[in-house]
């Protein structure tokens, strides 16, 4: 025994790394079956699952051209970095772009752009872009309510993303003058730093729920009344990410904190099941609206992304029979992506934005409705020449969550649903997410929002508007092969938009119903 002990004590570092490599072998090879390339190649084969694991950063920063990636390419996750540090997020020598490719747009520029007058708004505030319509408006809700920036976060919960990205979205919001979308995690502490909210529940009804998971109408009350920053609620149909799919939300996952703002059992497995309990037909969802409405006294609204319209036709004509209905709607499109979802669903449920939201907006148009009812946008449209493309299509809003991600640090390691997120954005790690530096992080998605509306107003003012409401269907085209083929969208998509009331910049700033203290 003194002998092996004496080898042992004697041995160089580089005799234990052997000893190390030779335990590793015997394992691959009589221990372990579950891997056939670890056991026909001992040690070595290690190596290839590595390689693999490493395998989309690689590709990320080394392989793939600045165009080729997806979700986000690096050319745009670029821009949104340096704009959101307020770096120089210009690029010289011209577009790399494709521009003759299928689909690429093209914003068509006045000969003279519009000029601002003396004393106009965006003279004092460049990046000053408030929506030009008013939530709840239309069916005299008690608290209309007018979102003073036309770029805002969307729905995420805290849950999904972490403590410390949650809050710096809050505190950018505040600084930036929009709204935060809670996601149906629940109204967290983190949502609590000085912005305009919406609230927003799904089918787990998590922060307003009853003991058995059915929604509860006094919590939301009583959640509104303790809380007037809230200034609309949305009710979750449907998300790009997994339309149609509930989901389960480990008991691993569920710390006391997490319990206590969504109101489950800590530590226990709770479902978010695909339907509503508290209605199942269009008539009982308007019923549902009108109820919250009446109680509450804020704009409702629903998000859903989209797919077959039958039902969509059924809330429109309901919405006609009685005059009641969403004060607005979230159109989200297939591409979403910061919830977690099966490739399957990711994939090929529901329609990409452009498809989905003209469906729905050719339908809203035929109907009569679009003037009473703020439609949102939210797929991939976090930049100025997208957002132009989608309120020339008719959107008001647009909503964004992974672009929001990224501009306080999300490196797109597209790992968010293993709360290893090596950024700290979507992690419950409180090792990870100490990188984040609210302060900081906070400034720059304020930042980011600034600088996306400076430049969209700067595009809306080369095509001769004020405002980008002003934009119609045939100041955008987009390629469906040469130029002499190329369609105006009003000719792609098969309808005009509904022109929006639009009576200048100042009096929208000076509306009553202008959302976030940094406006009034």
């Amino acid at each position: 025994m003194e002998s092996i002990l004496n080898f042992f004590s004697n041995l160089s570092w580089w005799g234990w790394i052997l000893i190390f490599l030779v335990l590793v072998a015997i394992r691959d090879i009589f221990l372990q079956r579950a891997h056939s390339i670890t056991h026909n190649f001992p040690i070595v084969g290690h190596l290839r699952y590595w390689l693999e694991s490493i395998g989309p950063e690689m590709r990320q920063y080394f392989v793939a051209s600045n165009r080729e990636e997806l979700p986000f390419n690096r050319i745009e996750r670029t821009w949104i970095y340096a704009s959101a540090k307020r770096e120089n997020n210009y690029k010289g020598f011209g577009t790399d772009r494709d521009i003759y490719e299928i689909q690429h747009v093209f914003i068509n520029n006045a000969m003279f752009p519009f000029k601002l007058p003396e004393n106009h708004p965006n003279k004092v505030d460049p990046d000053f872009i408030p929506c030009a319509k008013v939530m709840g408006a239309y069916n005299k809700r008690k608290k209309p309510y007018r979102p003073a920036s036309i770029i805002n976060v969307s729905a995420m919960s805290f849950g999904s993303l972490s403590a410390k990205a949650v809050e710096s979205l809050n505190i950018g919001v505040k600084l930036a003058g929009g709204y935060h979308n809670t996601g149906e995690g629940g109204l967290s502490p983190y949502h609590k730093n000085g912005s305009d909210v919406i609230f927003h529940f799904g089918t787990g009804y998590f922060g307003v729920r009853n003991d058995d998971g059915t929604f509860s109408l006094e919590k939301l009350k009583q959640l509104v009344e303790e809380h007037p920053f809230i200034k609309a609620i949305e009710i979750k149909l449907s998300q790009g990410a997994k339309p149609g799919k509930g989901g389960v939300l480990p008991g691993a996952k569920i710390s006391k904190e997490i319990a206590e703002i969504r109101g489950v059992p800590a530590g226990k497995d709770v479902l978010s099941p695909a339907n509503h309990s508290a209605f199942n037909t269009v008539p009982e969802l308007i019923d549902f609206i009108e109820m919250i409405a009446e109680e509450t006294g804020l704009p409702v609204g629903i998000k859903a992304a989209i797919g077959k319209l039958d039902q969509w036709e059924e809330l429109a004509d309901a919405m006609l029979k009685t005059n009641k209905g969403p004060d607005f709607i979230t159109i989200d499109g297939g591409e979403g992506g910061t919830g977690a979802a099966p490739p399957s669903f990711a994939d090929h449920v529901s329609l990409p934005w452009v498809y989905g939201f003209s469906d729905v907006y050719k339908l809203l148009k035929r109907k009569g409705l679009t003037d009473r009812i703020v439609l949102i946008g939210s797929g991939k449209l976090g930049f100025p020449g997208k957002a132009a493309m989608a309120f020339a299509m008719g959107a008001d809003c647009i909503n964004v969550a992974r672009e929001a991600m990224m501009s306080i640090g999300c490196i797109q390691a597209q790992i968010c649903h293993t709360n290893r997120c090596p950024s700290g954005v979507a992690t419950q790690n409180k090792w990870l997410q100490n990188g984040i530096k609210t302060n900081l992080k906070s400034v720059r998605l304020a930042q980011y929002f600034k600088t996306f509306r400076k430049e969209f107003l700067e595009i809306t003012h080369a095509a001769g508007y004020e405002h980008p409401c002003q934009f119609k269907m045939s100041d955008i085209e987009i390629n469906v092969d040469d130029h002499n083929l190329s369609k105006e969208l009003n000719q792609a998509y098969n309808y005009e938009k509904t022109p929006v009331l639009f009576e200048g910049m100042q009096k929208l700033k000076d509306c009553v119903y202008l959302g976030s203290t940094k406006s009034k």
